[in-house]
């Protein structure tokens, strides 16, 4: 049976091991990031810098929020906008793998940009068993590139450290609760942010329809957790599909985009099922989003589980 307080002694003592030196810490602000970044303090203290970058593709108050948590917890950090850098790189770029790597790359070379004038030698990530698993490798087909996985680059400056490789995100989520982490039971959020729920090519407009849509998904339901007339899911958020359909906004013709609605239960996330949505939930979020982001016309619920599907589009 895994045991989270013990765990906490092994893998301060595993970062103290590994990192032999100054070290960046890649934060996001999710539980597995947040967890690394206690358990790295712990060994390394003020030779720990926790760098959070904003790539224009977060979820609304994301970055805010992040601040504050590492504000919290007392770990040195740094936060860095590259809105403009993720975009360019991304631009004209459809295919979600090709997209993932481009991500990580640019990620890694942020950090190691972050790390020159703090001394740095190591990178210190928050990824755990799942993402190395779907990433494939050896007799692992590669279901998608993990952006920290088999998105980084060939050649890197930095040597990696993983404190939480081995764990999956119930493990996590127990060593979040021992540490008395806030962000414990925060739901999944993905490394490449909102870059994954708009498919197709990235643009800003784009990423701002979606980060309105997974707001509105968030607020709703958890309005009706908080109410008690649905369960809270393990993870619920919007996807925008690229395809326009036809549709009408008062008595003029409206041609617009479409709004997927997606919401799983899961422990893990190497498995998950859709989770019920109750009708009223639906109707509420359907007329938010529709009402809310001129650019929407049409709003579908996703009702498929993993397998066959991902949780993520992409």
């Amino acid at each position: 049976m895994f045991d989270p307080e013990a765990f906490v002694a092994q893998a301060v003592e595993h970062v103290r091991r590994e990192a032999k030196g100054r070290a960046i810490l890649a934060a996001s602000g999710g539980v597995d990031s947040t967890v690394a970044a206690v358990l790295s303090g712990r060994a390394l203290g003020a030779d720990l810098l926790a760098v959070y970058v904003d790539t224009g593709m977060m979820r609304k108050g994301e970055t805010a929020d992040v601040d504050r948590t590492l504000k919290e917890m007392g770990v040195n950090h740094r936060i860095v906008g590259a809105h403009a850098e993720f975009f360019e790189a991304l631009k004209g770029v459809e295919e979600p793998e090709r997209k993932r790597a481009m991500i990580g790359n640019k990620f890694v070379e942020i950090f190691e940009r972050e790390a020159k004038p703090f001394g740095a030698r190591y990178l210190v990530q928050g990824t755990i068993a799942p993402d190395w698993i779907e990433s494939g490798g050896a007799l692992r087909d590669r279901i998608k590139t993990h952006h920290n996985v088999a998105g980084l680059p060939d050649v890197m400056n930095l040597t990696l450290v993983e404190p939480l490789r081995d764990l999956y995100k119930d493990e996590v989520r127990k060593v979040a609760r021992v540490l008395g982490l806030r962000v414990s039971e925060r739901q999944p959020f993905p490394g490449p942010a909102l870059a994954v729920r708009c498919l197709g090519e990235v643009t800003e407009e784009k990423v701002d329809v979606v980060r309105g849509a997974c707001a509105i998904v968030e607020e709703e339901i958890e309005a009706a957790a908080a109410a008690g007339t649905m369960t809270l899911p393990w993870q619920y958020f919007a996807v925008l599909l690229p395809v326009r359909s036809v549709g009408v906004h008062g008595d003029v013709r409206a041609y617009g985009w479409t709004v997927v609605v997606r919401s799983v239960e899961s422990v893990d996330g190497m498995s998950a099922r859709y989770s019920r949505i109750p009708q009223d939930v639906l109707e509420r979020i359907s007329s938010r989003i529709t009402n809310e982001m001129p650019h929407v016309n049409r709003v579908v619920y996703d009702i498929t589980n993993k397998p066959p599907a991902t949780i993520e589009w992409e």
